[in-house]
Order: structure tokens, then C-alpha cells, then sequence
């Protein structure tokens, strides 16, 4: 018996249902929104076959949505980007799941390689490019779900002293 506590729990404290915390059918923090995603990336058998590839445009597919969330799957063949953007009044997570993107802001750029998490608050401008030789796949949850992507004008390319490690 432990006498440096006044606190002892007579019974299985399970069995006091009114203290537990109902388990959430959905993420309602940041922490559970990039927990949903690395549950989704370890699950690869939920979004591969899903995946394709356009040699014209970035490809993307809204893999499944939430009260207030949306998640896309996007592909990147070499050499696309999204351009200078933010999300609006959008919060997000993105987890590359494939291959490696740059991510580039106006304080210099950072490489994400696979299982790499970015999270960004509302106004986060930002670009993110396929720089790499080989295609890319990456998982993005919005929340609120995305209703627009103002761009911006491009800032001045990154040098190798900017580049930042991930």
C-alpha cells in the first residue's frame, strides 16, 4: 500500500463509465488529424491502387471526408508543383507517402521524404514541388474541408544554403 497518497481506487475504474472519454469516430486536434493521416499512410492497401499518374496535371482523389474534414490523395510526376498558395481558412496536415517533395516558403525550402508530416495553420503560404527524378504520393487533410487555394506570387527561387533538413 502506498501512503504517500490519499487517493486510493476501491474497484475496477473501467467499470465508472461517466469518467472515461468516449472514443471519437473522429480527429477533432491536430495531433488526431496527423495520427489519421500515419494511419492512412501505414495502411497502403487503402490508397495504392487507388493512385494514378498525369503527365499533364497533378492528379488527386478526395479519399474520404469527415464532419468538417476532407482527405485527398495527390500524385506528382517529376518536375509538377502546386505553385505559391495557402488554403484560405484551412488547417492541414500533409504525409508524404511516396517519393520525395520539396516544400518551399519564404524562409527556404526542406525535402520530405516518406512519412514526413507538415502541419500548417490557416493563411500558411507555401509551395510544394516534385524535384526529384521520380514520381511522388502524398496525403493531405483539410479541416475545415478546402474551399479555396488563393496563390501568390512566386518568391525568389531557394539556394542550396536555404534549404533547410526535414
Amino acid at each position: 500500500m502506498n501512503s504517500d497518497s490519499d487517493l486510493q481506487i476501491a474497484g475496477d475504474i473501467l467499470e465508472v463509465q461517466h469518467l472515461l472519454q468516449p472514443a471519437r469516430t473522429h480527429p477533432a486536434t491536430v495531433a488526431e488529424f496527423a495520427g489519421l493521416a500515419r494511419t492512412i499512410a501505414a495502411d497502403r492497401a487503402q490508397w495504392a491502387p487507388l493512385v494514378q499518374y498525369d503527365a499533364t496535371t497533378r492528379w488527386y482523389h478526395r479519399l474520404r471526408t469527415g464532419p468538417g474534414y476532407e482527405v485527398w490523395l495527390l500524385s506528382w510526376v517529376p518536375g509538377q508543383g502546386s505553385g505559391m498558395h495557402d488554403h484560405g481558412l484551412s488547417s492541414g496536415v500533409l504525409t508524404v507517402l511516396e517519393g520525395e517533395l520539396t516544400e518551399r516558403t519564404e524562409r527556404g525550402s526542406r525535402s520530405l521524404e516518406p512519412g514526413a508530416q507538415r502541419v500548417f495553420a490557416p493563411g500558411y503560404v507555401h509551395e510544394v514541388v516534385n524535384d526529384s527524378l521520380e514520381p511522388a504520393v502524398s496525403l493531405h487533410i483539410y479541416y475545415p474541408g478546402l474551399t479555396e487555394m488563393p496563390m501568390h506570387a512566386a518568391q525568389c527561387a531557394p539556394t542550396a544554403a536555404d534549404v533547410v533538413p526535414a
